[in-house]
């Protein structure tokens, strides 16, 4: 099984895929970069040499990409907001089901009866040693971004039973469902959601928090990719 690694903040602070052999590849969608060693596959969802916003991401172009070289299976890390008390920053979470009322396709001109789910099929091996804790079970929600939600939206998604909240992996798992590419979602909590806590929300803030958990994400891909590559 050809497995691939889709990954963008913790991707680009990271140094385990420095010496990864850089390639491009040409979809339809436009040149996709993605790097390549042990018989794996990395993407950074956001591009390497010049990376995106998440309402700009080449979605689309990754996904064809990864189907276009045999990718049955990928490990998508996100950064996300916690909208749950018990959930602070440094918690690792899976997600087993996603909130998104933009749905990305790759079938524009027809209706669709495609009814994702998240089956999470490399998360039984990767709990079993996962440098950390993982808390399994979460509902994802998806805002469009780039900024961060209001406190009322923030608010309402927790009425609604989520329990984190980020702006990349409903788009994601759309299309890489649609593809027939299975995915295994995990998510580093970075900050808590705006207005959830006592506690300014700022990018200064959240990016002093990714640094802080990069050596968790660190050691839970150095331990994945020595399990899963060749």
């Amino acid at each position: 099984m050809k497995i691939a690694i889709v990954s963008g903040t913790s991707i680009n602070r990271s140094r385990i895929f420095d010496d990864w052999e850089l390639d491009s590849v040409d979809t339809p969608f436009g040149a996709v970069e993605l790097k390549r060693a042990s018989g794996l596959v990395a993407v950074n969802r956001h591009g390497f040499s010049n990376p995106l916003p998440p309402h700009r991401t080449n979605y689309r172009g990754y996904v064809h990409a990864l189907k276009s070289l045999g990718v049955e299976s990928v490990l998508s890390l996100t950064s996300v907001g916690s909208l749950r008390e018990d959930l602070g920053p440094g918690t690792l979470v899976s997600c087993d089901d996603y909130v998104s009322f933009a749905p990305t396709t790759f079938v524009d001109d027809a209706p669709s009866g495609f009814a994702p789910v998240i089956g999470n099929p490399l998360l039984d091996s990767i709990l079993k040693d996962s440098p950390i804790a993982i808390a399994t079970g979460k509902v994802y929600a998806q805002t469009r971004g780039p900024r961060f939600e209001t406190r009322a939206e923030v608010r309402i998604l927790k009425n609604w039973g989520c329990d984190v909240v980020g702006m990349t992996l409903a788009n994601e798992a759309d299309l890489l469902l649609e593809s027939g590419i299975a995915i295994t979602a995990l998510s580093m909590v970075d900050n808590f959601a705006h207005g959830l806590v006592d506690q300014e929300l700022s990018m200064e803030q959240f990016h002093a928090s990714v640094l802080e958990n990069q050596a968790k994400i660190d050691g839970l891909l150095r331990g994945f990719i020595e399990r899963c590559g060749d």
